[in-house]
Protein backbone atom coordinates (compact mmCIF):
# COMPACT_ATOMS: atom_id res chain seq x y z
CA UNK A 1 0.00 0.00 0.00
CA UNK A 2 1.51 3.41 -0.90
CA UNK A 3 1.24 6.51 1.52
CA UNK A 4 -1.65 8.06 2.58
CA UNK A 5 -1.87 11.17 0.10
CA UNK A 6 -2.80 13.92 3.13
CA UNK A 7 0.21 12.46 5.05
CA UNK A 8 2.60 12.49 2.47
CA UNK A 9 1.99 15.86 1.62
CA UNK A 10 2.06 16.92 5.07
CA UNK A 11 5.85 15.38 5.31
CA UNK A 12 6.62 16.76 1.69
CA UNK A 13 5.70 20.13 3.45
CA UNK A 14 8.58 20.02 5.45
CA UNK A 15 11.13 19.20 3.52
CA UNK A 16 14.38 21.25 1.11
CA UNK A 17 15.25 18.24 -1.77
CA UNK A 18 17.44 19.36 -4.39
CA UNK A 19 18.54 17.98 -7.72
CA UNK A 20 21.40 17.02 -10.26
CA UNK A 21 22.12 18.80 -13.48
CA UNK A 22 21.28 22.28 -14.39
CA UNK A 23 17.96 21.26 -15.75
CA UNK A 24 15.37 20.70 -13.32
CA UNK A 25 13.80 17.26 -13.85
CA UNK A 26 10.64 16.28 -14.16
CA UNK A 27 10.33 14.48 -10.32
CA UNK A 28 11.90 17.60 -9.02
CA UNK A 29 9.12 19.56 -10.51
CA UNK A 30 6.17 17.18 -9.51
CA UNK A 31 7.54 16.78 -6.16
CA UNK A 32 6.85 20.24 -5.73
CA UNK A 33 3.10 20.06 -7.25
CA UNK A 34 2.58 17.56 -4.90
CA UNK A 35 3.93 19.59 -1.83
CA UNK A 36 7.47 19.79 -1.53
CA UNK A 37 8.47 22.85 0.27
CA UNK A 38 11.05 23.77 -2.07
CA UNK A 39 14.58 22.35 -3.78
CA UNK A 40 18.04 24.35 -2.77
CA UNK A 41 20.48 24.77 -5.78
CA UNK A 42 23.79 23.84 -5.36
CA UNK A 43 27.08 24.93 -8.41
CA UNK A 44 26.09 21.60 -10.33
CA UNK A 45 22.82 23.58 -10.78
CA UNK A 46 24.46 26.84 -11.98
CA UNK A 47 25.98 26.87 -15.10
CA UNK A 48 25.09 30.88 -16.11
CA UNK A 49 22.27 33.42 -14.91
CA UNK A 50 19.76 32.71 -17.92
CA UNK A 51 20.13 29.17 -17.25
CA UNK A 52 19.32 29.71 -13.79
CA UNK A 53 16.33 31.89 -13.97
CA UNK A 54 15.14 29.28 -16.57
CA UNK A 55 15.38 26.57 -13.57
CA UNK A 56 13.82 28.99 -11.04
CA UNK A 57 10.80 29.16 -13.50
CA UNK A 58 10.46 25.75 -14.38
CA UNK A 59 10.38 24.89 -10.57
CA UNK A 60 7.52 27.61 -9.79
CA UNK A 61 5.55 25.66 -12.54
CA UNK A 62 5.03 23.00 -10.07
CA UNK A 63 4.19 25.53 -7.61
CA UNK A 64 4.28 28.95 -7.43
CA UNK A 65 5.33 29.44 -3.57
CA UNK A 66 8.36 27.34 -4.12
CA UNK A 67 11.09 27.48 -1.90
CA UNK A 68 14.44 28.13 -3.84
CA UNK A 69 17.38 28.10 -1.55
CA UNK A 70 21.26 28.64 -2.28
CA UNK A 71 24.57 28.96 0.03
CA UNK A 72 25.52 32.06 -1.52
CA UNK A 73 27.66 33.75 1.24
CA UNK A 74 30.28 35.24 -0.76
CA UNK A 75 33.82 34.95 0.18
CA UNK A 76 34.69 31.53 0.03
CA UNK A 77 31.46 30.01 -0.26
CA UNK A 78 29.71 30.92 -3.41
CA UNK A 79 27.17 28.76 -5.80
CA UNK A 80 26.62 31.37 -8.35
CA UNK A 81 30.62 31.92 -9.15
CA UNK A 82 31.81 28.51 -8.49
CA UNK A 83 33.54 28.67 -11.66
CA UNK A 84 35.42 31.80 -11.09
CA UNK A 85 35.37 32.68 -7.27
CA UNK A 86 33.21 35.21 -5.87
CA UNK A 87 33.02 39.16 -6.74
CA UNK A 88 32.47 39.86 -2.83
CA UNK A 89 34.46 39.60 0.11
CA UNK A 90 33.19 37.21 2.92
CA UNK A 91 32.33 37.55 6.03
CA UNK A 92 36.01 38.06 7.71
CA UNK A 93 36.93 40.76 5.48
CA UNK A 94 33.84 42.48 6.28
CA UNK A 95 34.47 42.35 10.13
CA UNK A 96 38.11 43.50 9.56
CA UNK A 97 37.00 46.49 7.28
CA UNK A 98 34.36 47.27 10.35
CA UNK A 99 31.61 48.97 8.57
CA UNK A 100 28.18 47.68 9.14
CA UNK A 101 27.16 49.96 6.38
CA UNK A 102 29.49 48.50 3.99
CA UNK A 103 28.42 44.84 5.29
CA UNK A 104 24.56 45.73 4.99
CA UNK A 105 25.14 46.91 1.35
CA UNK A 106 27.30 43.98 0.49
CA UNK A 107 24.10 41.88 1.61
CA UNK A 108 21.30 43.83 -0.04
CA UNK A 109 23.94 43.53 -3.33
CA UNK A 110 23.66 40.12 -3.29
CA UNK A 111 20.22 39.43 -2.34
CA UNK A 112 19.27 41.66 -5.53
CA UNK A 113 21.42 39.36 -7.83
CA UNK A 114 19.28 36.64 -6.01
CA UNK A 115 15.87 37.94 -6.50
CA UNK A 116 16.67 38.64 -9.94
CA UNK A 117 17.31 34.73 -10.82
CA UNK A 118 14.16 34.02 -8.79
CA UNK A 119 15.97 32.62 -5.47
CA UNK A 120 13.88 33.37 -2.45
CA UNK A 121 16.12 31.92 0.58
CA UNK A 122 19.73 32.65 0.87
CA UNK A 123 21.30 30.11 3.44
CA UNK A 124 23.67 32.97 4.81
CA UNK A 125 25.06 34.70 6.41
CA UNK A 126 27.11 32.69 8.97
CA UNK A 127 26.66 34.44 12.13
CA UNK A 128 29.35 31.70 14.08
CA UNK A 129 31.79 33.61 16.00
CA UNK A 130 35.05 31.82 15.49
CA UNK A 131 37.34 31.67 18.30
CA UNK A 132 39.42 28.30 17.46
CA UNK A 133 42.44 29.22 14.55
CA UNK A 134 42.16 25.62 13.37
CA UNK A 135 38.46 25.56 13.01
CA UNK A 136 38.70 23.99 9.67
CA UNK A 137 34.69 24.57 8.53
CA UNK A 138 34.40 28.07 9.32
CA UNK A 139 36.93 30.52 9.28
CA UNK A 140 36.61 32.93 6.92
CA UNK A 141 33.10 32.80 6.84
CA UNK A 142 32.87 34.22 10.19
CA UNK A 143 32.75 38.17 10.76
CA UNK A 144 35.87 37.22 13.34
CA UNK A 145 36.61 36.53 16.67
CA UNK A 146 34.88 39.51 18.59
CA UNK A 147 30.46 38.34 19.30
CA UNK A 148 30.28 41.77 19.76
CA UNK A 149 31.43 42.98 16.61
CA UNK A 150 29.81 39.27 14.88
CA UNK A 151 26.56 40.60 16.28
CA UNK A 152 26.54 43.84 14.32
CA UNK A 153 27.70 42.56 11.26
CA UNK A 154 25.24 39.97 10.96
CA UNK A 155 22.10 41.71 12.21
CA UNK A 156 23.32 44.22 8.66
CA UNK A 157 23.55 41.16 6.76
CA UNK A 158 20.31 39.96 7.31
CA UNK A 159 18.67 43.69 7.09
CA UNK A 160 20.43 43.89 3.66
CA UNK A 161 19.46 40.49 2.35
CA UNK A 162 16.03 40.66 3.33
CA UNK A 163 15.26 44.58 2.06
CA UNK A 164 16.19 42.76 -1.44
CA UNK A 165 13.38 40.61 -0.80
CA UNK A 166 15.62 37.40 -0.02
CA UNK A 167 14.90 35.48 3.29
CA UNK A 168 17.96 35.54 5.38
CA UNK A 169 18.82 31.85 7.27
CA UNK A 170 21.81 32.79 10.04
CA UNK A 171 23.79 29.86 10.95
CA UNK A 172 24.72 27.43 12.30
CA UNK A 173 22.65 27.74 16.03
CA UNK A 174 23.76 27.81 18.66
CA UNK A 175 27.34 28.12 17.12
CA UNK A 176 30.24 26.35 14.84
CA UNK A 177 32.45 28.73 15.62
CA UNK A 178 34.62 27.05 18.13
CA UNK A 179 34.55 23.37 16.92
CA UNK A 180 38.27 21.72 15.77
CA UNK A 181 36.11 19.27 13.46
CA UNK A 182 34.13 19.80 10.21
CA UNK A 183 30.34 18.32 11.33
CA UNK A 184 30.28 17.31 7.39
CA UNK A 185 32.42 14.18 8.18
CA UNK A 186 31.80 14.04 12.32
CA UNK A 187 29.86 15.04 15.17
CA UNK A 188 32.05 18.14 16.57
CA UNK A 189 31.95 19.18 20.44
CA UNK A 190 31.97 22.53 21.53
CA UNK A 191 32.64 21.20 25.64
CA UNK A 192 31.61 24.79 26.74
CA UNK A 193 29.46 26.05 30.69
CA UNK A 194 26.54 28.12 29.04
CA UNK A 195 27.78 31.31 30.71
CA UNK A 196 30.79 31.18 28.23
CA UNK A 197 27.80 30.07 25.53
CA UNK A 198 26.14 33.42 26.30
CA UNK A 199 28.84 35.57 26.23
CA UNK A 200 30.89 34.34 23.67
CA UNK A 201 28.60 32.02 20.64
CA UNK A 202 25.01 33.15 21.38
CA UNK A 203 24.96 37.17 21.12
CA UNK A 204 24.95 37.55 17.12
CA UNK A 205 21.64 34.95 16.79
CA UNK A 206 20.33 37.03 20.03
CA UNK A 207 20.98 40.22 17.10
CA UNK A 208 19.91 38.01 13.69
CA UNK A 209 16.30 37.50 15.97
CA UNK A 210 15.78 41.13 16.55
CA UNK A 211 16.95 42.06 12.97
CA UNK A 212 14.41 39.97 12.01
CA UNK A 213 16.07 37.01 10.37
CA UNK A 214 12.95 34.90 8.61
CA UNK A 215 15.09 31.84 9.13
CA UNK A 216 17.88 30.38 11.69
CA UNK A 217 20.07 26.65 10.33
CA UNK A 218 20.49 24.48 13.16
CA UNK A 219 24.36 23.00 13.65
CA UNK A 220 25.20 19.79 13.47
CA UNK A 221 27.54 20.06 16.53
CA UNK A 222 27.14 18.43 20.02
CA UNK A 223 26.87 21.30 23.29
CA UNK A 224 27.14 19.08 26.07
CA UNK A 225 25.95 21.93 28.19
CA UNK A 226 22.90 22.50 26.05
CA UNK A 227 22.25 19.05 24.24
CA UNK A 228 24.10 16.22 26.03
CA UNK A 229 25.49 13.66 23.47
CA UNK A 230 22.68 14.60 20.78
CA UNK A 231 23.31 17.07 18.10
CA UNK A 232 22.26 20.53 19.05
CA UNK A 233 19.95 19.46 15.50
CA UNK A 234 18.13 17.09 17.43
CA UNK A 235 17.68 19.02 20.66
CA UNK A 236 14.97 20.31 21.98
CA UNK A 237 16.44 22.31 24.74
CA UNK A 238 18.15 24.32 22.05
CA UNK A 239 15.40 24.92 19.14
CA UNK A 240 12.41 25.23 21.31
CA UNK A 241 13.74 26.45 24.94
CA UNK A 242 16.99 28.32 24.01
CA UNK A 243 16.09 29.51 20.37
CA UNK A 244 11.89 30.17 20.55
CA UNK A 245 11.00 30.53 24.35
CA UNK A 246 13.87 32.38 25.47
CA UNK A 247 15.00 34.52 22.14
CA UNK A 248 11.65 35.60 21.05
CA UNK A 249 12.34 33.45 16.87
CA UNK A 250 9.01 33.26 15.58
CA UNK A 251 10.88 32.54 11.93
CA UNK A 252 11.42 29.29 10.60
CA UNK A 253 14.32 26.50 12.05
CA UNK A 254 16.14 25.17 8.98
CA UNK A 255 18.56 22.23 9.34
CA UNK A 256 22.34 21.83 8.25
CA UNK A 257 22.65 18.99 5.50
CA UNK A 258 20.89 15.67 6.87
CA UNK A 259 22.91 13.57 4.76
CA UNK A 260 25.67 15.43 6.74
CA UNK A 261 27.86 12.63 8.80
CA UNK A 262 27.57 15.10 12.35
CA UNK A 263 23.59 14.41 11.91
CA UNK A 264 22.70 11.22 9.69
CA UNK A 265 25.63 9.28 11.84
CA UNK A 266 24.02 10.29 14.98
CA UNK A 267 20.43 9.00 13.81
CA UNK A 268 21.41 6.21 11.90
CA UNK A 269 20.08 7.65 8.42
CA UNK A 270 18.74 10.99 6.63
CA UNK A 271 15.05 9.37 7.23
CA UNK A 272 15.81 8.31 11.15
CA UNK A 273 17.48 12.35 11.27
CA UNK A 274 14.37 14.15 9.68
CA UNK A 275 12.40 12.41 12.39
CA UNK A 276 15.04 13.24 15.25
CA UNK A 277 15.02 16.77 14.07
CA UNK A 278 11.13 17.52 13.74
CA UNK A 279 10.64 15.99 17.03
CA UNK A 280 13.14 18.77 18.72
CA UNK A 281 11.59 21.57 16.97
CA UNK A 282 12.78 22.10 13.81
CA UNK A 283 10.98 23.03 10.59
CA UNK A 284 12.25 22.67 7.25
CA UNK A 285 14.40 19.64 6.75
CA UNK A 286 17.14 20.09 4.09
CA UNK A 287 17.90 17.00 2.69
CA UNK A 288 21.27 17.89 1.23
CA UNK A 289 23.39 18.02 -2.35
CA UNK A 290 22.79 13.96 -3.32
CA UNK A 291 19.42 13.87 -3.92
CA UNK A 292 17.05 11.80 -5.88
CA UNK A 293 13.41 11.01 -5.97
CA UNK A 294 13.44 7.84 -4.18
CA UNK A 295 15.77 9.51 -1.07
CA UNK A 296 13.09 12.36 -1.40
CA UNK A 297 10.01 9.63 -1.01
CA UNK A 298 11.91 7.30 1.78
CA UNK A 299 12.48 10.35 3.97
CA UNK A 300 8.56 11.37 3.52
CA UNK A 301 7.92 7.56 4.29
CA UNK A 302 9.87 7.85 7.33
CA UNK A 303 8.13 11.12 8.78
CA UNK A 304 4.50 9.35 8.38
CA UNK A 305 5.35 5.61 9.76
CA UNK A 306 7.29 8.19 13.11
CA UNK A 307 2.93 9.46 12.82
CA UNK A 308 1.85 6.20 12.82
CA UNK A 309 4.10 5.02 15.77
CA UNK A 310 3.98 7.62 17.55
CA UNK A 311 7.59 9.06 17.37
CA UNK A 312 6.01 12.56 16.14
CA UNK A 313 2.82 14.72 16.73
CA UNK A 314 1.00 15.52 14.12
CA UNK A 315 0.51 18.53 15.64
CA UNK A 316 4.82 18.98 15.60
CA UNK A 317 4.35 18.21 11.93
CA UNK A 318 1.72 20.47 11.23
CA UNK A 319 3.06 22.85 12.76
CA UNK A 320 6.95 23.06 11.04
CA UNK A 321 4.89 22.71 7.38
CA UNK A 322 2.95 25.70 8.67
CA UNK A 323 6.41 27.66 9.22
CA UNK A 324 7.88 26.42 5.91
CA UNK A 325 4.51 27.88 4.12
CA UNK A 326 5.06 31.05 6.38
CA UNK A 327 8.59 31.79 4.75
CA UNK A 328 7.72 31.18 1.34
CA UNK A 329 4.49 33.71 2.11
CA UNK A 330 6.96 35.97 3.34
CA UNK A 331 8.98 35.63 0.08
CA UNK A 332 6.06 36.07 -2.47
CA UNK A 333 5.35 38.82 -0.70
CA UNK A 334 8.76 40.81 -0.59
CA UNK A 335 9.32 39.53 -4.04
CA UNK A 336 11.13 41.61 -6.36
CA UNK A 337 14.23 43.61 -6.20
CA UNK A 338 14.55 46.76 -4.88
CA UNK A 339 17.69 48.00 -5.88
CA UNK A 340 20.30 46.45 -8.15
CA UNK A 341 23.37 44.22 -7.80
CA UNK A 342 26.88 46.53 -7.39
CA UNK A 343 29.51 44.34 -9.11
CA UNK A 344 32.41 46.91 -7.98
CA UNK A 345 30.97 47.64 -4.51
CA UNK A 346 32.85 44.00 -3.75
CA UNK A 347 35.57 44.42 -5.21
CA UNK A 348 36.60 47.90 -3.26
CA UNK A 349 35.59 46.53 0.16
CA UNK A 350 38.36 43.55 -1.06
CA UNK A 351 40.46 46.20 -0.93
CA UNK A 352 39.52 48.19 1.69
CA UNK A 353 40.22 44.56 3.99
CA UNK A 354 44.02 43.70 3.28
CA UNK A 355 46.07 44.37 5.65
CA UNK A 356 50.44 44.85 4.97
CA UNK A 357 52.78 43.93 7.45
CA UNK A 358 56.00 44.61 6.28
CA UNK A 359 57.28 46.93 3.23
CA UNK A 360 56.22 45.99 -0.43
CA UNK A 361 59.28 46.86 -2.46
CA UNK A 362 60.63 45.40 -5.58
CA UNK A 363 57.67 42.92 -6.01
CA UNK A 364 57.35 43.71 -9.84
CA UNK A 365 59.69 40.59 -11.13
CA UNK A 366 58.33 38.08 -8.53
CA UNK A 367 58.20 34.71 -8.68
CA UNK A 368 54.57 33.57 -7.43
CA UNK A 369 54.34 30.57 -5.54
CA UNK A 370 49.97 29.21 -4.79
CA UNK A 371 51.07 26.43 -2.13
CA UNK A 372 47.68 24.04 -3.02
CA UNK A 373 45.88 23.55 0.19
CA UNK A 374 42.19 20.81 0.01
CA UNK A 375 38.48 22.64 -0.16
CA UNK A 376 36.29 22.25 1.97
CA UNK A 377 32.92 20.60 1.24
CA UNK A 378 31.18 23.82 2.16
CA UNK A 379 33.46 25.42 -0.45
CA UNK A 380 33.49 23.18 -2.87
CA UNK A 381 36.56 22.92 -5.84
CA UNK A 382 36.43 27.12 -6.20
CA UNK A 383 39.40 28.93 -8.39
CA UNK A 384 41.39 31.40 -5.66
CA UNK A 385 44.78 32.70 -5.42
CA UNK A 386 46.58 35.78 -7.45
CA UNK A 387 46.89 33.75 -10.83
CA UNK A 388 43.69 35.30 -13.03
CA UNK A 389 44.67 38.77 -11.76
CA UNK A 390 48.64 38.92 -12.76
CA UNK A 391 50.06 40.72 -15.05
CA UNK A 392 53.07 39.01 -16.63
CA UNK A 393 53.66 37.82 -13.56
CA UNK A 394 55.10 33.71 -13.33
CA UNK A 395 53.23 31.62 -11.07
CA UNK A 396 53.77 28.50 -10.43
CA UNK A 397 51.28 26.07 -8.25
CA UNK A 398 52.87 23.30 -5.67
CA UNK A 399 52.21 21.20 -2.81
CA UNK A 400 54.12 22.24 0.59
CA UNK A 401 54.85 18.45 1.28
CA UNK A 402 56.38 17.69 -2.10
CA UNK A 403 58.50 20.89 -2.70
CA UNK A 404 62.02 21.03 -2.01
CA UNK A 405 63.15 25.11 -1.32
CA UNK A 406 66.32 24.94 -3.34
CA UNK A 407 64.05 24.24 -6.11
CA UNK A 408 62.03 27.42 -5.68
CA UNK A 409 65.48 29.03 -5.17
CA UNK A 410 66.71 27.94 -7.97
CA UNK A 411 63.48 29.03 -10.03
CA UNK A 412 63.16 32.51 -8.50
CA UNK A 413 66.91 33.18 -9.32
CA UNK A 414 67.30 36.63 -8.22
CA UNK A 415 63.72 37.45 -8.11
CA UNK A 416 61.79 37.72 -4.53
CA UNK A 417 59.13 34.83 -4.04
CA UNK A 418 55.39 35.76 -3.11
CA UNK A 419 53.95 32.70 -1.52
CA UNK A 420 50.36 32.05 -1.56
CA UNK A 421 48.36 30.31 0.68
CA UNK A 422 45.13 29.62 2.94
CA UNK A 423 45.53 28.78 6.52
CA UNK A 424 49.35 28.71 6.43
CA UNK A 425 49.65 27.88 10.10
CA UNK A 426 47.93 24.83 9.99
CA UNK A 427 48.74 23.40 6.25
CA UNK A 428 50.82 20.42 6.31
CA UNK A 429 54.50 21.42 5.40
CA UNK A 430 53.26 25.34 5.00
CA UNK A 431 54.87 26.58 7.96
CA UNK A 432 58.30 25.04 7.51
CA UNK A 433 58.59 25.41 3.50
CA UNK A 434 58.33 29.04 4.43
CA UNK A 435 61.28 29.47 7.07
CA UNK A 436 63.64 27.40 4.96
CA UNK A 437 62.96 29.73 1.93
CA UNK A 438 62.54 32.77 4.05
CA UNK A 439 66.28 32.24 5.88
CA UNK A 440 67.57 32.24 2.41
CA UNK A 441 65.51 34.13 0.20
CA UNK A 442 63.57 37.78 -0.05
CA UNK A 443 60.30 36.16 0.75
CA UNK A 444 56.56 38.27 1.18
CA UNK A 445 53.86 35.50 2.47
CA UNK A 446 50.01 36.28 1.33
CA UNK A 447 47.64 34.69 3.98
CA UNK A 448 44.19 33.98 2.35
CA UNK A 449 42.70 32.01 4.94
CA UNK A 450 41.50 32.99 8.26
CA UNK A 451 44.53 35.44 9.80
CA UNK A 452 45.27 33.31 13.05
CA UNK A 453 48.37 34.50 15.24
CA UNK A 454 51.44 33.00 13.38
CA UNK A 455 53.64 34.86 11.72
CA UNK A 456 56.80 33.87 10.33
CA UNK A 457 60.02 35.00 10.63
CA UNK A 458 62.37 36.21 8.10
CA UNK A 459 60.02 37.37 5.87
CA UNK A 460 60.00 40.98 4.01
CA UNK A 461 55.98 41.30 4.64
CA UNK A 462 52.86 38.99 5.62
CA UNK A 463 49.50 40.20 3.60
CA UNK A 464 46.41 39.34 5.24
CA UNK A 465 43.58 39.23 2.47
CA UNK A 466 40.83 37.68 5.07
CA UNK A 467 38.90 35.55 2.19
CA UNK A 468 40.10 33.83 -0.49
CA UNK A 469 36.93 35.18 -3.48
CA UNK A 470 38.10 36.59 -6.65
CA UNK A 471 37.35 40.11 -5.39
CA UNK A 472 40.20 39.06 -2.79
CA UNK A 473 42.62 37.71 -4.78
CA UNK A 474 42.28 40.99 -7.26
CA UNK A 475 42.77 43.08 -3.96
CA UNK A 476 46.33 41.56 -3.46
CA UNK A 477 47.36 41.55 -6.44
CA UNK A 478 46.74 45.45 -6.59
CA UNK A 479 48.55 45.64 -3.39
CA UNK A 480 51.49 44.36 -4.46
CA UNK A 481 51.57 45.86 -7.65
CA UNK A 482 51.24 42.59 -9.54
CA UNK A 483 47.71 43.59 -11.06
CA UNK A 484 47.13 43.68 -14.51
Amino acid sequence: MGLDPGLRRLALGTLLAAYPGPVPPDWAVDLLADGLAGHTLFGTNVHDPAQVAASTAALRAGRPDALIAIDEEGGDVTRLAHATGSPYPGNAALGAIGDVALTRRVYQSIGAELAALGITVNLAPTVDVNTADDNPVIGTRSFGADPVRVAAHSAAAVTGLQAAGVAACAKHFPGHGATVTDSHHELPTVDAPLSLLRQRDLPPFAAVVAAGARAVMTAHIRVPALTGADPATFSRAVLVDLLRTEYGFTGTVITDALEMKGAAVAAGGVGPAAVRALSAGADLLCIGARVDAELVERVAAEIVDALADGRLARARVEEAAGRSADLAAWTRAAGGSPGTEDADLGYAAARRAVRVDGLLTGLEQALVVQLHTESTIAEGRVPWGLGPHLDGVPEIRVIATETDPATLRGLAGDRPIVLVGRHLHRLPGGTELIADLAAQHPVTVVEMGWPAQWRPAGVRAFVTTYGASHANGRAAAEVLGLAG
